[in-house]
């Protein structure tokens, strides 16, 4: 078992590491305005990194040999389509969200 001082030390650690990130591009560029470069590359930053956090929760039971979640898949596929087509975030989470919790609760009537 892990001590509580070592878990402390490390969410601490984590904590200035990302405070020293932000402040890296927030708090040291201040009222600057940044590179068109910047900008564009950062407004995909979102993009990016949401797919990684959601892949393991859909493909999670696959990827340990288990079946796939039916429900999770679609609704992730639900959630793309929806993205895709009508361009709204907030549409399409919703649309999965709805998507998945029906699935469940059909999945448990069976």
């Amino acid at each position: 078992m892990i001590a509580d001082s070592t878990v402390w030390i490390v969410i601490a650690g984590l904590g200035l590491g990302s405070f020293i990130l932000r402040f890296s591009v927030m708090g040291l560029t201040g009222r600057r305005p940044m590179p068109p470069w910047l900008l564009r590359h950062l407004r995909y930053a979102g993009v990016a990194i949401l797919p990684g956090l959601v892949a393991p929760l859909v493909l999670g039971s696959a990827l340990q040999g288990g079946p796939p979640d039916i429900p999770r898949v679609v609704a992730a596929l639900v959630t793309l389509t929806v993205g895709w087509w009508r361009r709204d975030v907030l549409l399409s989470m919703l649309a999965g969200g709805v998507t998945f919790f029906a699935l469940r609760g059909i999945e448990a009537l069976l």
